[in-house]
C-alpha cells in the first residue's frame, strides 16, 4: 500500500489556491459591489424558477441558516429578492427573485463570462472537459455526511 498523503495534500492545496484566486478575480468584475454569495443565490433562484425557503437555500449552499438570512437580507435591501410569509406555515418564509434581481444576475453573468471563457480557452476545452468529472465526483464525495460518495449501481 502506498502513502497518498503528498498527492492528497497537493490536490487540496491546488483546489484551495485556485478557489481563492478565482473568488478574487470574480469579485473584482462583479457589478455594483455584488458579492459572490449574492450572485450565487440570485443565479440559483433564477435557474430554479420557483420560490425557495431560506432553509432550502442554506442547504443548497452548505451554509448556516443565519448566514443565508444575512445574505437574503442584503439582497432584499438591494431589491433583488422578495421575501414573503409562507401562506401554509407562518413560521416559514418564501424567497423569489425580483425583476431587478434578474437584471443584476444577468449583468453579473455578462461581467464574469469573458473571464471564464478566457480561462477555458487558455486551458483548452479537452482539459476542462476532463477535469469536470473529477471535480464533480470530489464535490459529491464531500457532500456526503460521512465523506463517502454513494456510487450508482
Amino acid at each position: 500500500m502506498t502513502d497518498s498523503s503528498p498527492l492528497a495534500i497537493s490536490l487540496f492545496s491546488e483546489l484551495l489556491t485556485a478557489d481563492q484566486l478565482l473568488r478574487n478575480r470574480l469579485t473584482r468584475v462583479l457589478p455594483n459591489k455584488m458579492e459572490i454569495s449574492h450572485f450565487s443565490v440570485l443565479n440559483q433562484l433564477a435557474r430554479g424558477g420557483s420560490e425557495k425557503t431560506p432553509a432550502q437555500l442554506a442547504k443548497t449552499f452548505h451554509v448556516t441558516r443565519g448566514a443565508m438570512t444575512n445574505t437574503l437580507g442584503k439582497l432584499e435591501a438591494a431589491g433583488y429578492v422578495h421575501i414573503r410569509p409562507d401562506w401554509d406555515d407562518a413560521r416559514r418564509k418564501q424567497v423569489s427573485i425580483s425583476p431587478a434581481g434578474l437584471s443584476a444576475r444577468d449583468a453579473a453573468i455578462a461581467a464574469i463570462t469573458p473571464l471564464i471563457n478566457e480561462m477555458v480557452q487558455e486551458l483548452g476545452d479537452a482539459k476542462v472537459r476532463a477535469a469536470i468529472p473529477v471535480l464533480r465526483e470530489l464535490r459529491v464525495k464531500l457532500e456526503e455526511p460521512d465523506g463517502k460518495a454513494q456510487r450508482p449501481v
